[in-house]
């Protein structure tokens, strides 16, 4: 596997490791645990603002050709309702802030997050950066669907 990034991890939080940090879920799991470094429980509101939450460390990707993509783990969004108030986060190549994940309780009852909890994963993709080319509206004929929107593709 000498195509993947060596990426770098800055530690902010010491309890990480004793989280189990950094770490998948198992051998075929494609999202790096993410742990919420607080100091204390987190109660969301059902549907009040999405907050920040640390999770600890900054990323080093540095390769222009990767990112890093924050999902909710599937459980507790569908579960209890917690999922990412950003729907999904990006994280570039040349950023190197520490990552925050910004929670959103989308249920009707409150979600309690404890110190250490797992609450998103973390994977990383390739970036495609295709050449962009401008054209007029006359340049090129219609594709087969041309600029049918939502639903016009007939599934």
């Amino acid at each position: 596997m000498g195509d993947l990034p060596a990426v770098g991890l800055r530690l902010h939080d010491p309890r990480l490791p004793g989280w189990g940090f950094p770490r998948w879920g198992s051998a075929a799991a494609a999202g790096l645990d993410l742990h919420a470094c607080l100091d204390a429980p987190l109660d969301l509101a059902p549907q009040a603002a999405a907050l920040l939450i640390p999770a600890g460390f900054s990323l080093l990707i540095r390769d222009p050709g990767w990112c890093g993509l924050v999902f909710p783990r599937s459980g507790r969004g569908h579960r209890d309702g917690l999922v990412l108030g950003n729907g999904t986060g990006v994280i570039d190549a040349d950023y190197e802030g520490p990552l925050m994940i910004s929670a959103w309780n989308r249920g009707a009852v409150p979600v309690r997050i404890e110190p250490g909890e797992r609450i998103a994963q973390l994977v990383f993709t390739r970036i495609a950066r295709p050449e962009l080319t401008l054209l007029d509206a006359d340049d090129t004929p219609p594709s087969a669907r041309g600029g049918g929107g939502f639903g016009s593709s007939g599934r």
